[in-house]
């Protein structure tokens, strides 16, 4: 029996659909999936995997040094780039896209307290503003023990800090236990510091205690709210 002809075109059609559709999952299956750099993997191992689910975050900054504290609230909503800053005398919100002279000072103090709670994820977020160099083996500064390094020196342009420098000392786990602050990328350290008391937050890693050798400084954390 002979098939009409129209019957012989939509068979055909069929069969290549039917074929086309067999090969998409193996060309799908082929598609390479890009490989995390070195920066990415190490802000993995602090939670920064699941900051794309952040919609809003609040933490308090605080810093004892002997009897003197200081502390200020911030809450942030990453999506939309807002910041409201909460001090004993005033508040104050602002998008960080219309920064002018008069909250460049609160930006300023907003960015300084958010590197201190999230320097691993500024490692993704500033890759294209800084120079890094990676070591297998180094001295912690505080402990003495030995553990990778990581330093990262900003341009010299741009930013509210540029052309500094920071040392991150790493535990076995790839997690930061200790960093050096290096203001203008000079030899000497203008401050070490621990990093302690991770919280999960979120799903976020984060320390909350930070101290120097002798304990006179401590910078720290409370009120750490992620949704």
């Amino acid at each position: 029996m002979k098939f009409p002809f129209f019957l012989l075109v939509l068979l055909t059609i069929a069969f290549t659909g039917c074929r086309e559709a067999s090969k998409a999952p193996e060309m799908a299956m082929t598609q390479e999936v890009p490989q995390k750099t070195l920066l990415e993997k190490l802000a993995d191992k602090h939670g920064f995997e699941h900051w794309d689910k952040v919609n809003r975050l609040q933490f308090t900054f605080n810093v004892d040094r002997g009897e003197n504290h200081f502390e200020r609230t911030w809450i942030w909503e990453p999506q939309t780039n807002t910041v409201t800053s909460i001090t004993a005398t005033d508040t104050l919100t602002f998008q960080r896209d219309q920064v002018d002279s008069l909250i460049l000072p609160t930006d300023a103090a907003f960015i300084n307290d958010k590197y201190w709670l999230l320097a691993p994820y500024q490692w993704v977020w500033d890759q294209d503003s800084f120079t890094h160099e990676y070591q297998e083996t180094a001295q912690a500064p505080i402990s003495g023990e030995n553990a990778a390094k990581l330093t990262i020196v900003y341009g010299n342009e741009g930013g509210y800090t540029p052309g500094d420098a920071y040392d991150f000392y790493f535990g076995k786990d790839s997690v930061v236990r200790e960093w050096v602050f290096r203001k203008g990328n000079q030899p000497e350290p203008s401050l070490a510091a621990t990093w302690e008391q991770y919280q999960d937050a979120g799903g976020l890693q984060i320390s909350t205690h930070h101290q120097n050798a002798d304990g006179s400084f401590k910078l720290y954390f409370t009120g750490v709210q992620v949704n």
